[in-house]
């Protein structure tokens, strides 16, 4: 499963991916805005994004990706490995499809 990070503290980078790593997923950060990030986004299997540690334009590019491209997304305010892990908990249990699901905390 590939999960793209939108937000996020760049020191936490490498956990980030160890948690991921360790339940088998691969995983993309995007720690600020780049140039055509919706269309790198648009290939994930899901969406986390930290909402406390990224602009709102690249916020409002992620959403608009995963809507257009019906990735589920989960939206928290926190940026810890914990909530990190959450939605990665989350993913596992629950059968994502095709649907598009937000998870707000």
């Amino acid at each position: 499963m590939s999960i793209v990070l939108v937000g996020g503290m760049d020191r936490l980078g490498g956990q980030y991916r160890k948690e991921a790593e360790r339940l088998g997923m691969n995983l993309r950060i995007f720690s600020q805005a780049e140039q055509g990030m919706g269309n790198k986004i648009k290939n994930a299997d899901a969406l986390v994004i930290f909402t406390n540690k990224i602009s709102h334009r690249a916020k409002n590019e992620a959403v608009s990706a995963a809507k257009a491209n019906g990735i589920p997304l989960f939206m928290h305010h926190s940026c810890g490995v914990c909530t990190f892990r959450e939605c990665i908990n989350c993913l596992q249990n629950i059968n994502c499809g095709s649907a598009n699901r937000e998870g707000r905390a």
